[in-house]
């Protein structure tokens, strides 16, 4: 298959013309690290953006740095680092999980809204973004949103964009959020608590006012693949804090003495912390390099470890919980039994189950994004149809 890396957005839109008045579907993809994510395309070409690339610009003073989205996550992350910066949002690296290979890029990260740990106290990834340009599907290109964190021109189309998995058009560049990266960091593990007993510590936790920035629970069937098993014997519920030496080491005072009274404790220093969340963020226990089908369950945070429980009754399921267990890792050890999953989750008040890894047997026959409700799935095809008239871009990634 031909694979296209226009270096400008007027290279980008002339390729995308003639495709649309050919009416030849293209595949939009960045760095192809999440390759096998969303239902199948039919694609007669390959557009890839990783041709448009370099930062902007990028003033630290003002919080904000603006790239062309083919540019490497590593150069955007080396550049924050310089500047004592970083993505608030925390995205994860889809390879390990995906089997795939490839440099991830800035736009795949806001095509697909990739959101890690810090996502229930900072925003997704859309929540950061300020602006955007992308080419429509009739070639046209296309400037929202600016580089003014109180602007908000365009700020629902700047929203529509990220999410839409390159569905809607081709992003070319990016503004968005940098906050200051916190000096230090360390972690409270509480050992021994069962799903339901930690669902209960982390509310807990987050009541406290020691502004926790990350909280997910380890169950016995995963513990020991963190840290390279040097976490404390048996389920490990964890509790990330950041900031300043002197705030992080009382506010962990106080948390290790009010999590003291479920279980034993253990604190973490910087470099094991840091360690520790890059693989939660990365779900580390299921890069296995097999193909049994991975989720990502996102439900309120008190309801996740009831859906489990559920699910353990009819499939064999492992998971681990982040965000307060408002998101479920969850690896199926046969089939994906999306049916079975998606009930469960009606059942116990509703949410959103992504499938991400899969055989392409069960692929074909299982929708990887939640099923929309009909007024919804209506509206969206109108948008869709808004932005791609001759429906080129990623044909069926989300339907």
């Amino acid at each position: 298959m031909n694979e296209f890396r226009p270096t400008t957005e007027e290279e980008a839109a002339s390729i995308i013309r003639d495709h649309t008045a050919r009416g030849a579907a293209l595949a939009i993809v960045g760095g192809n690290t999440r390759s096998g994510f969303g239902n199948a395309v039919a694609s007669d070409a390959v557009l890839s953006s990783r041709g448009i690339a370099g930062i902007v610009a990028y003033n630290p003073g003002e919080m904000v740095m603006t790239a062309r989205t083919g540019t490497p996550v590593a150069e955007i992350e080396a550049a924050l680092a310089e500047g004592g910066q970083m993505m608030a949002f925390e995205p994860m690296d889809h390879r390990p999980l995906m089997a795939t290979r490839g440099e991830p890029t800035i736009g795949g990260i806001f095509a697909a809204n990739v959101s890690g740990p810090r996502r229930f106290v900072s925003g997704a990834a859309r929540d950061s973004l300020l602006g955007v340009r992308f080419v429509n599907g009739r070639g046209e290109i296309v400037k929202a949103g600016g580089r003014v964190m109180k602007n908000v021109t365009g700020l629902d189309l700047v929203k529509l964009m990220a999410g839409s998995h390159g569905t809607l058009g081709l992003l070319t560049e990016v503004t968005f959020r940098v906050p200051p990266k916190p000096k230090t960091e360390e972690t409270i593990v509480v050992s021994g608590l069962n799903d339901a007993a930690a669902a209960n510590a982390m509310a807990a936790a987050m009541a406290l006012p020691l502004e926790v920035s990350g909280a997910a629970h380890l169950p016995l069937t995963v513990a020991w693949a963190f840290l390279g098993g040097k976490l404390p014997q048996g389920e490990a519920t964890v509790l990330r804090l950041e900031g300043l030496p002197g705030s992080v080491s009382v506010r962990g005072e106080k948390l290790a003495a009010a999590m003291g009274r479920l279980g034993p404790v253990k604190r973490l220093d910087a470099e094991e912390s840091q360690r520790l969340w890059r693989e939660i963020r990365d779900v580390k226990p299921y890069a296995d390099g097999t193909a049994r089908p991975i989720w990502r369950v996102s439900v309120a945070p008190g309801i996740g470890h009831q859906l489990v429980a559920a699910l353990r009754l009819e499939a064999g399921v492992d998971a681990y919980y982040d965000w307060q267990g408002g998101l479920v890792w969850m690896r199926m050890e046969a089939e994906p039994d999306g049916d079975t999953l998606r009930r469960y989750i009606h059942a116990l008040g509703g949410g959103h189950a992504t499938l991400l890894r899969v055989t392409p047997a069960h692929r074909a026959m299982t929708p990887a994004f939640q099923p929309q409700p009909e007024a919804v799935a209506l509206l969206s095809a109108r948008v869709k149809e808004k932005f791609d008239p001759a429906g080129i871009f990623n044909p069926g990634k989300m339907a």
